[in-house]
């Protein structure tokens, strides 16, 4: 026979199983908002300069570019893709935009719109070597970053070039808010929006989480495939033009290595590189996550090589997550 105290113990055995497990759920959908959270309250108790407004406006200047190279890739890698040219085309739209505004004299307004359209046209061909060439995305965009940043050498012949007025109004103010914090929150707008409302982002969904499945339920795969790069290079382009408002001018070398941060700051907050998953919020705290890490590193003067060993450990620590959340599943 079951005594009293047994049933007692098994009630509260089923009561705690799924407080446990809502728990735990939580946690790993939310993982690196809390993670940020708890990093912020560390940071603030080792210094208290960092909980300032001056330098929380700082954290998000810093953390805009990556962020908004992220909402593209974010794209990418719900499809199970990846983006390695992101980078390099944000080099290469804000150096057209340079160019056409110094050496041909379009009004800057135009020019702004052009480095837009040429990071929409470089995404757009690394999606069609994917989905009509069968390219791997690897190779694809691979050899499109090779391609963008040549193209952005020859053109500058090394050398900055000026921006228009209206390009460098992206690196401003208005009042006390910097534009690159506003532009970020408008790009991440658009691509929550993308994802959660509309017909294409819950193509992405489909073809990340079973690509023939997505065929053969009679989805357009491959124009789907073309859009999700071509997505990404213009959210790349946006991400250049923002660089170049702050320097008020198109870099050659600007932008490099940002592809990394990008894919970084997608799979930290909690997008799977199988694809499938990801939405705009966690790519959000990603960005912010990595932001603040460097930004903390610096108040607290740690050597710039350590703070790379540093984000390496962060990368390596959430892809991790991401290989244990998918073996559970």
């Amino acid at each position: 026979m079951t005594t009293a105290t047994e049933k007692t113990t098994a009630a509260k055995k089923s009561l705690s199983a799924p407080r446990h497990s809502k728990i735990g759920h939580f946690l790993a959908e939310n993982g690196a908002l809390v993670g940020l959270v708890f990093l912020c309250i560390a940071l603030f108790i080792a210094t208290p300069d960092f909980l300032t407004t001056r330098n929380l406006l700082n954290v998000g200047i810093q953390s805009a570019t990556t962020a908004i190279l992220a909402f593209g890739m974010t794209f990418v890698i719900v499809t199970a893709g990846i983006d390695l040219a992101v980078g390099s085309i944000a080099a290469l739209g804000a150096m057209v935009s340079a160019y056409m505004f110094t050496n041909l004299g379009l009004p800057g307004f135009v020019t702004l719109l052009v480095g837009l359209l040429i990071g929409l046209l470089a995404g757009g061909i690394s999606g069609i070597g994917v989905a009509y060439g069968k390219l791997p995305a690897f190779i694809a965009t691979l050899a499109m970053m090779s391609i963008a940043r040549g193209l952005t050498l020859v053109l500058s012949d090394g050398r900055p070039i000026a921006t228009a007025d209206e390009v460098n109004f992206l690196g401003s103010y208005i009042g006390p808010i910097p534009v690159p914090v506003l532009m970020l929150v408008i790009a991440g707008l658009v691509c929550w929006f993308i994802l959660s409302r509309t017909v294409l982002g819950r193509s992405m969904y489909a073809v990340g989480g079973n690509l023939e499945a997505a065929r053969l339920s009679g989805l357009p795969v491959k124009r789907t495939l073309v859009s999700v790069y071509a997505l990404s290079g213009l959210f790349a382009g946006f991400a250049g033009l923002l660089i170049a408002g702050r320097l008020s001018s198109a870099q050659p070398g600007a932008a490099t290595g940002y592809e990394m941060d990008a894919i970084a700051a997608v799979v930290i907050g909690g997008a799977s590189l199988a694809g499938g998953s990801g939405k705009a919020s966690g790519t959000l705290v990603g960005a912010l996550l990595l932001a603040v890490i460097r930004n903390g590193l610096n108040i607290l003067n740690v050597n710039s090589f350590w703070q790379q060993v540093v984000i390496g450990c962060v990368i390596a620590i959430a892809v991790g997550i991401d290989v244990l959340r998918r073996k559970t599943n």
